[in-house]
């Protein structure tokens, strides 16, 4: 008979750890639709959201060191806490990994940070799943997926969607995630205006009615008919947020007005909107435009990844 330890779910006898540099994509994620379909006496609410990513990404660098530490660089690293487990999504997964894998939290962790903070596309839950990922094998972790999928949890609801990386319908909190029907090549041009928007405040700003739940269940073929179903359906939490934040509808109408675009729309809690594009070139064309026309928006462009958001790290 075996022995049983507390730690059963984390083994490491199988793995050895890494000696040099682990790189990971935090790609961002983007809410195609956003239905909230009910509340929760804990007051969360139920959701289900059409989830994919973009190939636009942080990347987070872990290295072998004897203690834990990060430091954040990179264009939009202002303002992001770099020595604070309780206030930092990578230090607490870090952390978190440890304690339950039952290994010292030793790594040297470099956040470069290029999306957005507060932005609707999951830039924080994509840094702490890139973490868990990173540390796995770093330290030479064994580690189930039921087992990393309940770490991810209890970091945040987004978590287990940006760990899982592939396009998904989300359903509960966050937490239950179908795989979603083949989606058809499509390009998504992401703009946020720069403008902060919390998601508590979203979700106390929204009125009216729950939706019914409406999952994608059929294939789209093509961009145009993946546009024609996301029509059909909408994100309960645009009219809120845009109420909070007047500028995301300057940014939903110059992507109304972009050439070839086939639809507009926010995503996640904002501010961050996206126009869906049949093609890359379309998209980096509009971009060209955007950013020229305004200089202080962030704007990228960048393929839909829907089966895998397994993307090479950019790196410094």
């Amino acid at each position: 008979m075996q022995p049983q330890t507390s730690r059963t779910p984390f083994m490491t006898a199988d793995s050895s750890p890494c000696a040099g540099r682990v790189a990971e994509a935090a790609c961002a994620k983007v809410n195609l639709t956003l239905h909230v379909t009910g509340r929760r006496p804990d007051g969360y609410h139920d959701l289900e959201s059409l989830v994919v990513f973009a190939a636009v990404h942080d990347t987070l660098l872990a290295e072998p060191a004897e203690d834990l530490s990060l430091s954040v660089t990179g264009p939009t690293a202002t303002g992001l806490a770099a020595d604070d487990p309780d206030d930092n999504i990578v230090l607490k997964a870090a952390h978190r990994l440890a304690r339950e894998a039952g290994v010292a939290p030793r790594a040297r962790l470099t956040l470069i940070k290029r999306l957005p903070v507060a932005a609707g596309i999951g830039g924080g839950s994509a840094d702490g799943a890139a973490a868990l990922r990173a540390l796995v094998r770093l330290w030479g972790l064994h580690v189930p997926d039921t087992a990393l999928h309940a770490l991810a949890r209890g970091l945040g609801a987004d978590v287990p969607v940006c760990l899982a990386g592939r396009a998904v319908t989300m359903t509960g909190v966050g937490e239950v995630l179908t795989p979603a029907p083949a989606l058809p090549p499509a390009a998504l041009l992401l703009v946020n205006p720069r403008r902060p928007v919390s998601t508590p405040a979203v979700f106390r700003a929204r009125t009216g009615n729950f939706s019914p739940p409406a999952p994608l269940t059929e294939a789209p073929e093509t961009a145009r008919d993946l546009a024609a179903a996301l029509a059909r359906r909408s994100n309960d939490l645009a009219l809120p947020a845009r109420s909070l934040e007047p500028a995301i509808d300057a940014v939903l109408s110059a992507l109304e007005s972009a050439p070839e675009v086939l639809l507009a729309r926010m995503s996640g809690s904002g501010a961050t909107c996206f126009g869906l594009f049949a093609t890359l070139d379309a998209a980096e064309n509009a971009a060209r435009t955007l950013a020229t026309a305004h200089p202080d928006w962030w704007v990228a462009a960048s393929p839909l990844v829907g089966e895998t958001a397994t993307v090479v790290p950019s790196l410094p």
